[in-house]
């Protein structure tokens, strides 16, 4: 259903906490971080081991990215 729609990723929270940030009246910013892909045409397993390599693959990265962030605000 996604994919029709032309979605690339569909993440697990972010709407939901992006609502009620906004409902607050807070500025949102969101960034994510892909550590698991689930084709449903071809299910399997989540294997922790992954998701965690993929996690910490990622953090120096996105580590620089928070941090250039912050200084331009």
């Amino acid at each position: 259903y996604m994919r029709n729609l032309g979605a690339d990723v569909v993440g697990m929270s972010t709407v939901p906490e992006v609502i009620s940030a906004v409902h607050m009246g807070m500025d949102v910013l969101g960034i994510s971080v892909i550590t698991d892909e689930c084709f449903p045409d071809a299910l399997e397993p989540v294997n922790i081991e992954d998701v965690l390599a993929a996690a910490a693959m990622a953090e120096p990265k996105l580590t620089q990215v928070i941090v250039q962030v912050l200084e331009r605000l």
